[in-house]
């Protein structure tokens, strides 16, 4: 009986041991999640306190179409003649580029003339304009096409000004060839040109005509994000990565330059007299294409300017294109509203094609309230990603000299040259020496992990936006790409969220053992460089929006 009531005890305290420490494990994990989720928190405060957000402003004013056709009012019927195209060199200030002349042939008198001007990127006569200048040489106008100067035109460094002091002097060009009217002379420009052509309208009033094709209108800097903005939404990216637009577009570039992206056209589209083509397809999603009609008729109304002659083109694309060729009706349109000026100017309809929509309005983009700067950006991310390297390193090679030192004096020992295992002095001085050398328990595996989780947070959120900027562009969709490259970004950040709690956790309890966490200078250097760098990291990361939770 006796025994019995032993055993029975003792089967109720293992019982109670078990319960107890399961209780222990339950509370500390826990304390464990309620650390992880308070740290999210606090960066997700950090990052939304950091910059501004992204909300633009629903597009209320519309254009009224008021024909769906859009053949031009008073358009005469055009001819059709042969085309001869020869090179013509055009001197610049410092520079000399080469353009395309295409001429109409078998047509007694001068004709009206037309300038190209490029939009972004590297415009060469061989490839751009093509079909445009050949339909105009066909139709009786004759059109210069030079390439773009290059010596002056870099991604960091526009200067929309000189530029269109370069394409004046193509238009000086065309004026003094003897098969063209000098007074019937005007300019071609696309996207990019469309900061470019009312420059020189402003400064030339003698430039007959201006057409504006996909202009932007808005400054560089808005056109950026209301296009980003457009193409993240048509390849449907979490809302949370929208947050990404003015910090990256509102912030001031690595390195410096790009101050063309403030540039403002107004006051130069606010100067110009001449008739105004302004062209846009609807399928063009990276231009205001409806909000661009309405400032392009405000600002030439301040010169008392009427003439503004609107057409949009269904499904056409940012080069009035539709499946790879110019919108065939835009080229007859186009010569047309030229050969028929002045009486074009103002012919009705004014305003007519298809019916153009645009979602949001192209506004001054918030400026980040503390990392604006994007040297400082880089330069936080690169210094911080290096000293963990550094970190790493100087451990291992103190640790490397502390065992070549153990060998040393362990081959001293064995020779004599010591105190030997009889006297045991080496023996008993080899732990403790070891120790001092030698990170708490578990510190060292928790603080590479948090290391690696956070290296790996930025590298995956550099990949994605990388990613997510490709497919954007293309104007593509990929779902695994979009939603599973920002789930796992977001887990990363979060990993490396619990390896810092899991880190202090395991710090505190050696502390509260009177064990040294981090012996030895250079392991306390590197345990604070690695925590110090991992926390810039992980403010940057909550910066660009991965540990956002609706705030």
């Amino acid at each position: 009986m006796l025994l019995s009531a032993s055993g029975a005890w003792r089967r109720l305290t293992h019982a109670a041991r078990r319960a107890t420490t399961s209780t222990s494990r339950l509370s500390s994990a826990y304390r464990l999640v309620a650390s992880v989720a308070l740290g999210s928190v606090l960066l997700a405060v950090v990052g939304a306190a950091l910059g501004p957000s992204w909300s633009p402003a629903p597009m209320t004013e519309t254009v009224r179409v008021e024909s769906t056709s859009t053949a031009i009012g008073g358009a005469p019927a055009l001819e059709r003649h042969d085309v001869r195209t020869e090179v013509v060199q055009v001197a610049l200030d410092g520079a000399t580029v080469q353009a395309r002349l295409s001429l109409p042939v078998g047509i007694d008198g001068p004709v009206p003339g037309v300038v190209f001007v490029h939009g972004a990127g590297t415009g060469r006569f061989t490839q751009a304009f093509v079909a445009q200048a050949h339909a105009l040489a066909a139709s009786g106008v004759a059109a210069l096409v030079p390439d773009k100067r290059l010596d002056t035109y870099t991604t960091r460094h526009r200067d929309y000004v000189a530029m269109a002091a370069d394409y004046a002097r193509s238009v000086a060009v065309l004026r003094d060839r003897p098969e063209v009217d000098p007074d019937r002379v005007g300019v071609y420009a696309e996207s990019e040109g469309g900061w470019i052509a009312p420059v020189m309208a402003a400064d030339d009033p003698d430039l007959a005509f201006v057409t504006l094709v996909s202009a932007p209108v808005v400054p560089p800097r808005q056109q950026a994000a209301f296009a980003t903005d457009a193409y993240l939404r048509n390849t449907q990216v979490p809302h949370g990565v929208f947050r990404a637009i003015p910090r990256a577009v509102g912030m001031s570039m690595p390195g410096g330059g790009f101050e063309y992206v403030d540039f403002d056209v107004r006051p130069y589209q606010q100067r110009m007299h001449q008739p105004v083509l302004l062209v846009y397809g609807t399928g063009d999603a990276s231009m205001p294409i409806v909000q661009g009609a309405l400032e392009v008729r405000s600002d030439v109304a301040a010169a008392g300017n009427a003439a503004v002659t609107v057409r949009y083109y269904e499904g056409a694309n940012h080069g009035i294109r539709v499946d790879g060729e110019v919108v065939p009706a835009f080229l007859e349109d186009l010569a047309g509203w030229v050969l028929g000026l002045p009486g074009t100017a103002e012919a009705a309809p004014r305003t007519a094609g298809a019916q153009p929509t645009q979602p949001y309005v192209a506004a001054p983009v918030p400026e980040p309230g503390w990392l604006r700067d994007g040297t400082v950006m880089v330069a936080l991310v690169v210094v911080a990603l290096a000293v963990l390297a550094l970190a790493g390193l100087s451990v291992g090679v103190s640790r490397g000299a502390h065992g070549v030192a153990a060998l040393a004096r362990h081959g001293r020992g064995a020779t004599g040259d010591g105190a030997g295992p009889a006297g045991g002095a080496d023996d008993g001085a080899a732990v403790p020496a070891e120790a001092r050398h030698r990170f708490a328990p578990g510190v060292a595996l928790r603080l590479g992990v948090l290391a690696a989780t956070t290296t790996l947070t930025v590298v995956a959120m550099v990949w994605y936006l990388l990613s997510v900027a490709r497919l954007a562009l293309d104007y593509e969709r990929n779902a695994w790409v979009v939603q599973g490259g920002w789930l796992v970004v977001r887990l990363l950040g979060v990993a490396a969220v619990v390896a810092a709690v899991a880190l202090a956790r395991r710090s505190t309890s050696a502390r509260e053992a009177d064990v040294p966490v981090a012996p030895g200078v250079v392991r306390a250097v590197a345990l604070w460089t690695v925590v110090a760098g991992c926390a810039v990291l992980l403010v940057v990361l909550a910066y660009w929006g991965v540990f956002q939770l609706g705030i």
